[in-house]
């Protein structure tokens, strides 16, 4: 059995094309060349390039926490659009360090973004719930900044500060809302129903105005690194990436397409798009689909075009949202890549024995490996 019946057959006949841009399907003598197409491929099935504008940064306050100073951002992502995020500067800097952009989770929680992976002040239950399931009770991002890394981590679209405004939508689909007092425990629960139900009608926006809803999330990280390597405490030499989920959906993107990024932390979103077909499309979002990409490159085809900078993949052998033979598969892939470009030590694949999640013991692992390619 299948997720759709009759159609599946067909659909996955259809998928079996060899990505025609990925390493595995020619003789490349001219990596750069390879790298140069592959990214060009990507950029144009995004669909999403609005012109670069200057971040115009402003802080909106500082907070001292322990071993670090919490400051909240904002800045532009396009001319018409900006976010917010924390921005997380260790104490006791003694010259530009380090840095890593920490991406957010999707989790089907969208009132807040950043504050899924930082520490806030009054922190809802449901916000909680979120960090104990996901994160193992530790916002990363914060001990991250402990370890001596300079940490930003933004809002992306349609979360946080970029969140959908009900006040915008037609009252019909915003009745439950009105019957909680903004930012209660109860009034976020009823966000995260509301934003999932509205989640399909602006996917289906995005695509009717000619961009795709990748498109938009990569160039949002795109700008958080715009801004960041801003920073003067930044050493722009040593900048990686990291995030779970939709967080490491966008972090193999940010790794893979923009050349800024030197070392990459992949949680929970490493897989063959092939895999999903059968009975794992219906458990993920709108926000992962780039119409006409398979032909050209799968996502871990995409992974590869930074290598053979340092590339880490965490993926959890019970986790419901991928087959483990679609991460095997991806692994494999990745795998061969590094081998042929003589680096095989700069590509690790980890399994933990855990659902989808970040867990504790896989953050210290991936601390470890963010550590030894950009510290030491």
């Amino acid at each position: 059995m299948c997720d759709v019946g009759n159609y599946y057959g067909f659909l996955a006949a259809f998928s079996q094309r060899h990505p025609a841009l990925s390493w595995q399907s020619q003789s490349w003598p001219d990596v750069e060349e390879w790298r140069a197409r592959g990214r060009a491929k990507m950029r144009e099935l995004l669909c999403y390039a609005p012109a670069p504008v200057s971040p115009n940064a402003e802080v909106l306050s500082s907070i001292e926490m322990n071993g670090y100073t919490r400051h909240l951002v904002r800045y532009a992502v396009t001319s018409d659009r900006a976010t917010e995020a924390f921005l997380l500067i260790p104490d006791r800097l003694t010259g530009p360090a380090p840095a890593v952009i920490a991406l957010h989770d999707h989790g089907g929680f969208y009132y807040h973004g950043k504050e899924k992976i930082a520490l806030t002040d009054t922190p809802s239950q449901p916000l909680q719930a979120h960090i104990r399931e996901s994160y193992g009770g530790r916002p990363y991002a914060d001990e991250l900044a402990r370890q001596g890394f300079v940490v930003l981590a933004p809002d992306a679209f349609y979360f946080g500060a970029q969140r959908l405004e009900p006040d915008a939508v037609s009252p019909r689909l915003t009745e439950a809302l009105r019957r909680y007092a903004t930012g209660s425990d109860d009034y976020v629960r009823a966000y995260q129903g509301f934003a999932w139900q509205m989640e399909e009608l602006v996917a289906r926006t995005i695509f009717a105005a000619g961009a795709t809803w990748p498109g938009i999330l990569f160039q949002g990280d795109r700008a958080a690194l715009d801004f960041l390597l801003t920073r003067p405490e930044v050493d722009t030499r040593r900048v990686g990436c990291v995030g779970l989920s939709l967080g490491g959906y966008r972090a193999a993107h940010l790794f893979a397409l923009d050349a800024r990024i030197q070392c990459g932390v992949v949680a929970g979103w490493m897989t063959t798009y092939r895999s999903l077909l059968r009975a794992h499309i219906a458990r993920h979002t709108w926000m992962v689909y780039v119409p006409g990409q398979t032909p050209w490159l799968d996502l871990p085809d995409v992974v590869t075009l930074n290598a053979p900078r340092p590339l880490m993949v965490i993926n959890c052998n019970k986790d419901a949202l991928f087959p483990l033979d679609g991460m095997r598969d991806a692994e494999s892939i990745i795998r061969r890549v590094y081998d042929a470009l003589g680096h095989a030590d700069q590509f690790r694949c980890a399994y933990y024995d855990a659902p989808h999640s970040f867990p504790i013991s896989a953050q210290d692992e991936a601390f470890a490996w963010l550590t030894k390619w950009l510290r030491e």
